[in-house]
């Protein structure tokens, strides 16, 4: 009786890690300008055509909880390309990821998130009328400068991000934007996100921005041990996955 409660078990074991890991993923590098870059691409299982996401990286570069995000996201059915900006280097503490971030040229920045943009769209299994892009801290500013310079970008999720406010650049944006942004957050007041809310809302732009009163800084990251708020979090990722939906699989 054990042995056969034992196989059972096992087996149960095995199809459940085989049907829990429907996403793929491989390192796969493209040109940007003169250099070759590299990120990671995770795909659904499925045939396609599948809506395709950019995902940008914190201040410490891509690190396992960056993957983690692009692997949830093609868990819901979404080819995902998370970029390096990095070029492989990854902190493990504030000191370091500030060292590196600003060693980070901005224009070499943009001009990587445009090569990853055009090699997500290239893929036979993207579908190249349905892309967004989304990031955290570093990754959201970037996340907003990738709605800024790619007019067919769809969808756009900034987390806790720099925010544009230049009415002249803003009138460039034609994806719908969904922001995520924490009350108590020194960086980024909550005055400046709601002026960039109602100017593209002037604009007649798509823009659902939400500011979490008791949050601050990075609250989405577990790993931020003194800021991470659990229930914010949890909203703020139930706003993503039905944003997305919205935006890319109508």
């Amino acid at each position: 009786m054990k042995l056969v409660t034992s196989a059972f078990v096992l087996f149960f074991v095995v199809t459940f890690a085989i049907f829990s890991s429907a996403a793929t993923s491989k390192e796969v590098s493209y040109k940007s300008g003169d250099e070759t870059v590299h990120g990671i691409l995770y795909t659904p299982e499925g045939k396609g055509p599948f809506p395709g996401i950019l995902v940008i990286h914190e201040w410490w570069g891509l690190n396992d909880w960056v993957k983690e995000q692009a692997s949830k996201l093609t868990d819901q059915g979404y080819a995902t390309l998370a970029v390096d900006l990095y070029r492989g280097k990854v902190a493990t503490t504030p000191e370091l990821a500030h060292e590196i971030m600003r060693g980070v040229p901005e224009d070499r920045a943009k001009r990587d998130l445009h090569a990853a943009f055009e090699f997500l769209k290239s893929q036979p299994n993207v579908r190249k009328d349905r892309t967004a892009a989304i990031g955290w801290c570093m990754g959201g500013g970037y996340s907003l400068d990738v709605a800024l310079q790619e007019p067919a970008l769809t969808a756009d999720v900034i987390n806790y991000g720099h925010l544009a406010t230049d009415p002249e650049s803003l009138k460039k944006i034609n994806a719908a934007i969904l922001g995520n942004f924490g009350g108590q957050d020194q960086g980024i007041p909550p005055a400046d996100v709601n002026k960039f809310a109602q100017t593209l809302k002037q604009m007649g732009k798509t823009v659902d921005v939400k500011i979490y009163p008791d949050a601050g800084h990075a609250f989405e990251n577990p790993n931020n041990k003194g800021g991470y708020r659990a229930q914010d979090a949890d909203d703020a990722w139930k706003r993503t996955v039905n944003f997305l939906a919205t935006t890319l699989k109508k």
